[in-house]
């Protein structure tokens, strides 16, 4: 098994621990990911946008005026999608934009963007992801020790002087370990995770 240091909010070594070889060494494989990304993105997709044919569009359904004698272009009904007002032709309807992938495909992915971390020496563990109050200025200064400007941070249960400290900043984003997922683990540079948070994603993880 690997290890990896574990630091406070000083950035000071505390401790280490061990990490499971079958999670945060496991082969990289692009197309895996890829496909658990997709799959993620799509399913966060609402599927209501929807416009009305000409049938629906409420307009009569009469001809405008005759076909002939008027000098004017020969027209249909106002429903019709050329008109202004008209019903859309080949609209958005409701849908379904939702893509299955196997539970194994997601824990496999989720055990790569993992192992892709810490490989890139990306991933860091700190003893807790506690700050004594509500203050922006307190975890700007955290992220300086670390010299961190884009990164996941993950914690082992809800952390509201966390959370509500770091909302304001860009290139942040603050979740419990339940929520990990791969898309947000490749898009944020740095993965941040608190012991025990590390601890319960490896045990479920774990076969």
């Amino acid at each position: 098994m690997a290890k990896i240091e574990v630091y406070n909010l000083r950035k000071e070594k505390v401790d280490e621990i061990e990490l499971r070889d079958d999670i945060f060494n496991v082969p990289v494989k692009s197309y895996i990911l890829h496909r658990a990304v997709i799959a993620q993105l799509a399913n966060r997709r609402a599927g209501t946008a929807s416009t009305k044919g000409r049938s629906e569009v409420k307009l009569s359904k009469r001809k405008l005026w005759r076909q002939k004698g008027t000098g004017r272009a020969r027209v249909g009904a106002g429903s019709s999608p050329i008109r202004r007002g008209g019903g859309v032709a080949f609209g958005p309807r409701p849908r379904k934009y939702i893509i299955k992938v196997p539970k194994k495909i997601k824990r496999l992915a989720l055990k790569m963007a993992l192992s892709d971390k810490y490989s890139e020496s990306k991933l860091l563990v700190l003893q807790e992801l506690k700050l004594p109050r509500i203050k922006t200025k307190v975890f700007v200064e955290v992220l300086k020790t670390f010299s961190i400007d884009k990164a996941l941070f993950v914690t082992n249960g809800k952390e509201r002087n966390l959370e509500l400290s770091s909302r304001n900043l860009p290139g942040i984003k603050v979740m419990r370990y339940e929520g990990l997922n791969v898309y947000d683990v490749l898009r944020y540079e740095y993965l941040i995770m608190e012991r025990a948070a590390i601890e319960k994603v490896q045990e479920v993880l774990s076969p």
